[in-house]
């Protein structure tokens, strides 16, 4: 099971989620690291994000800071990046 990093992004996503491919590219474009946590190589996975969020939507995107969001817009994933000086 994974378990994520509490310095880092982490992302819970899968291939085939629109939003999830959407959120990647943009912190990819942004160049911000993050781990990737790929929801159908890692099934055990979503139990975790499920754990964060209370929810089984995906992406799941877990903060250094402990919060979280899910299926956030473009927007909601710039100002969180912001608000943590890491853009």
């Amino acid at each position: 099971m994974t378990t994520p990093a509490n310095d880092t992004i982490t992302l819970f996503g899968a291939e085939w989620c629109r939003d999830c491919r959407r959120t990647k590219a943009q912190l990819d474009g942004l160049g911000i690291e993050y781990t990737y946590v790929d929801l159908e190589t890692d099934p055990t996975a979503a139990d975790v994000a499920k754990d964060i969020s209370g929810r089984t939507n995906i992406p799941v995107v877990l903060y250094p800071d402990a919060s979280h969001q899910v299926e956030p817009s473009n927007a909601d994933v710039e100002t969180k990046l912001r608000e943590l000086a890491l853009l």
